[in-house]
């Protein structure tokens, strides 16, 4: 923590406080006023969301431990505060190098993604204590070839590696779900689990898949007819996994003694805990509570983290021009990787203008009371992206500031 009280646990849920409160204009007022003596654009970070929401995780998850999806966090201090938690069973991180420099605190890391950072490599094979605790990703004996390629297995200590199972539904549709591994079938998991235990410098310690088309797609959009269909899909996708995944897991175990399988994420808790083969689920963006994620049945996230900015001119009585804003979330490129203004209620993005990198103009009967200098506050649409606008966030707990906490970009780190 930095300028401010320390924090090494996240707060209780005040009694009587549910999610819907959380939600509420009240919930935006207190953020305002607990940050309105720092300049805008700024980051905020409610502690007590980040609580509702944690003990939502847990409850979903129904006992199966979480790992911590680096990738929507990137501020250490909350890492560390979670790290601390009985529920959590280590980091699923974005980057070999985000791994390596993280390797000084935390003892189980898993890289959630194929790595091709030959610097990475060879500073993984120089640090023992980094390499007994990061495991790199695999999906094909080509990624083991580019390894060698950059360190020669004679001069490092065995690379931990898991295998990533792809996860995506193959029905009448067609490939439901986002293209990644070309693991797909559990023969393919157990030919490529032979690949690696039969050459020397890689050790094969676990398995992963992340199936997105359902903990990644809210199954309550707008559109009823579609939640319908979408919500089917998802319940044939849920138990093609499960049969597909426990047979890939029983066969790659007879080849070499896996510590974990990795499964899941935020939207799947529910399905994902139900499968016995996996040890640990993913979830990072459920403790933030960006509005990607207000679109399932199962659950509503608090608003966690916000962004505020600053009115700085007024082009008519119901338009405010504020200054930056164009922190669009990745991903297909449709409206609702925009932003979503939240407090004052009522503003809207201009058609032709929307989220712009230095001014962001807004619509709306709220505009009329605003004057320059005051603020509009945000919700991103994905949590982690935020902080990459921004060094720290401002910490609030009880409706005061309770400090600050660097981000990953705070502290220097650009890693993708």
């Amino acid at each position: 923590m930095h300028n401010g009280v320390m924090v090494d646990s996240l707060p209780a849920v005040p009694d009587g406080v549910a999610v819907a409160d959380l939600r509420s204009a009240s919930h935006w007022r207190a953020m305002q006023a607990a940050t309105a003596q720092f300049s805008a654009p700024l980051v905020s970070l409610s502690l007590d969301a980040v609580a509702a929401n944690a003990a939502s995780l847990r409850k979903r998850a129904a006992g199966r431990p979480i790992r911590v999806a680096t990738k929507s966090i990137r501020i250490r201090d909350v890492l560390r505060i979670l790290d601390r938690e009985s529920w959590t069973q280590g980091l699923l991180a974005f980057s070999l190098a985000e791994a390596i420099w993280l390797s000084d605190e935390f003892a189980d890391i898993l890289v959630a993604y194929p790595q091709t950072d030959r610097d990475a490599y060879r500073a993984l094979a120089d640090d023992e204590r980094a390499a007994s605790r990061v495991t790199v990703m695999i999906d094909s004996v080509e990624q083991l070839d580019f390894i060698d390629a950059a360190v020669d297995p004679a001069d490092r200590p065995d690379i931990r590696v898991a295998i990533d199972l792809d996860a995506s539904w193959r029905g009448p549709l067609g490939h439901v779900g986002v293209f990644r591994s070309p693991v797909h079938g559990p023969q393919q998991a157990r030919l490529l689990a032979e690949s690696i235990v039969a050459r020397d410098g890689f050790r094969l310690v676990g398995l992963m898949s992340y199936e997105a088309q359902i903990a990644g797609v809210g199954d309550s959009p707008s559109n009823p007819v579609y939640g319908k269909l979408l919500r089917r899909v998802q319940a044939r996708s849920v138990h093609e996994l499960a049969e597909r995944r426990a047979e890939a897991v029983q066969l790659v175990r007879e080849v070499a003694d896996l510590e974990f399988v990795n499964g899941g994420g935020t939207g799947s808790l529910e399905s994902t805990s139900l499968e016995d083969v996996v040890t640990d689920i993913a979830a990072g963006s459920g403790l933030f509570g960006p509005h990607l994620f207000d679109h399932y049945t199962k659950f509503t996230p608090a608003p966690a983290i916000g962004f505020a900015l600053d009115v700085v001119r007024k082009p008519s009585s119901d338009i405010v021009t504020c200054f930056g804003g164009g922190w669009i979330a990745s991903g297909p490129a449709a409206r609702d990787r925009l932003p979503e203004p939240v407090y004052p209620a009522g503003l809207q993005y201009l058609p032709r203008e929307g989220a712009g990198e230095v001014q962001t103009p807004l619509r709306g009967p709220a505009a009329a009371a605003l004057q320059v200098g005051d603020r509009v506050w945000f919700r991103p649409t994905k949590s982690g992206e935020a902080c990459e606008h921004a060094n720290r966030v401002h910490t609030v707990a009880g409706g005061e500031w309770s400090g600050d906490m660097l981000t990953y970009r705070g502290e220097g780190k650009v890693f993708v």
